[in-house]
């Protein structure tokens, strides 16, 4: 009897090797070497008559022609809602047919609960809808279902793990959706490694594709993260899938957010917010309201700051603390911003403004658990460093919003209508923002706006 052959496969970019190393020499990640049994290799021309295609032994005798670009159809007509509003935001305008998606996020966030209810609602709507779980069992999916209030229609439950199984299910119910809870558990029969392995997880998202794709059938994917919050398999499981989304969540709130890193169908600055309730995820209409509901007024170090996250403005809270410290070097905290960030506007000010905060401590905080990443919010940031530093609170009904340079100029930010339509809306009634935006800018009536070119005329402006 031959000997079987072992190799070791990196678990984060698939590179393999004889024998086990600390490092891997591909990507630089460390102790993500296994050991796997050597796989044969699969042809592509098996996998595609295991979808449907030619029969065994059967060779190619037809070439694909070219298609002219004129010829091809328009497709913007061919997305159709997933009923969840804040879902087909993310997606671009809602499901593309033959489209693989792929949903990571923590362990209890709501992978789960999110997809059952985009399930159960399309199968109300007269879509078959086929909802393939390798983790928990029908009984299980039903409960969850019930605790929910779902009515669900034409959906079909599969609580399975081999994916030569699921195919053939597919085959004869022709869903006109899937769903795959989840990736890591699903395996294949062609290959001897453990579930969750490099080989089985590229194979099976592999697999899913080439069904996407021939039967025009989108599927969803939920996939593990890591402790670090990444996708876990290989990077190549991103690149296979047309849409990677992350759905976000603290412990300590309600709120859900939801992210889409690539998208081949729309953009990837949307962002959907949800808010885990008795019933489920429910969509939230307006995350400003959210976000300031619980905002102290009259706090040194609090301000509200106008940021936009893909075509949606929202208002949001920004906390800063500064206090002495006993020690040469002060210390740096920083939630929901870019630290780096932070550091360069601190050491800005104290050139610029005479503010000398670089031996204290300093603290900043986004209420909520939102994470910014816009230059927007450099303003802001400021504001709120400045007020906590001279222990004066900011008008509780002004908002601030601009980028801010190293010279400390205020520069002109995009959208800033879309912006003070949404200030004006919430109740505001002043706006500190650049100058460099006024010109042509169709103001809202009753609120006052305060145009500044530094960050001396913006801490005038405040305080």
């Amino acid at each position: 009897m031959p000997k079987e052959k072992t190799i070791y496969a990196c678990q984060q970019c698939s590179y393999q090797s004889r024998k086990w190393l600390g490092r891997c020499p591909d990507c630089g990640a460390w102790n993500t070497f296994v050991e796997e049994r050597e796989e044969k290799t699969i042809s592509a021309a098996a996998v595609a008559r295991s979808l449907g295609g030619a029969k065994p032994g059967a060779r190619a005798t037809t070439r694909v022609a070219p298609t002219h670009y004129a010829q091809v159809p328009s497709q913007d007509d061919a997305r159709f809602s997933s009923g969840m509003a804040e879902l087909d935001r993310v997606l671009g305008g809602g499901i593309v047919p033959g489209s693989l998606l792929l949903i990571g996020g923590d362990p209890g966030v709501g992978k789960s609960t999110l997809l059952l209810q985009m399930a159960a609602g399309l199968s109300c709507a007269g879509e078959r809808v086929l909802y393939v779980s390798g983790e928990e069992s029908e009984r299980q999916i039903k409960l969850r279902g019930e605790r929910l209030g779902l009515q669900p229609g034409d959906l079909h439950l599969l609580p399975e793990t081999c994916l030569e199984r699921v195919l053939e299910v597919v085959a004869e119910l022709r869903p006109t959706l899937i769903v795959v809870d989840s990736v890591q558990t699903t395996y294949s029969e062609r290959l001897d490694s453990a579930p969750g392995s490099v080989s089985q997880v590229r194979e099976t998202a592999g697999q899913c594709l080439l069904l996407a794709k021939h039967q025009g059938v989108p599927v969803f994917l939920i996939g593990h993260v890591t402790k670090d919050g990444a996708l876990a398999g290989p990077k190549t499981l991103e690149h296979i899938v047309d849409t990677v989304i992350y759905f976000e969540g603290e412990r300590h709130h309600n709120h859900r957010i939801m992210r889409a890193t690539k998208n081949r169908f729309g953009a990837t600055n949307e962002l959907g917010l949800f808010e885990m309730t008795g019933l489920g995820l429910v969509p939230v209409a307006n995350p400003s309201a959210l976000f300031l509901q619980q905002r102290p007024v009259g706090v040194a170090g609090s301000v509200v700051v106008a940021c936009m996250e893909g075509t949606r403005p929202m208002l949001v809270e920004l906390q800063a603390l500064v206090s002495s410290s006993k020690y040469g070097t002060g210390r740096r905290t920083v939630e929901g911003v870019e630290p780096n960030r932070v550091a360069l506007l601190i050491a800005m000010l104290e050139k610029r403004a005479g503010l000398q905060m670089l031996g204290d401590d300093v603290f900043v905080n986004v209420a909520g658990g939102l994470t910014l990443d816009e230059p927007a919010v450099d303003l802001g940031i400021v504001a709120a460093l400045a007020s906590s530093f001279r222990n004066t609170a900011i008008d509780p009904a002004t908002v601030v919003f601009g980028e801010v340079g190293l010279a400390g100029e205020v520069r002109a930010t995009s959208q800033p209508a879309v912006r003070l339509r949404e200030i004006a809306a919430m109740g505001f009634e002043r706006v500190v923002m650049p100058a460099g935006n006024l010109p042509g800018l169709e103001l809202p009536e009753g609120l006052s706006v305060v145009g500044v070119r530094s960050v001396l005329d913006a801490l005038d402006a405040l305080f």
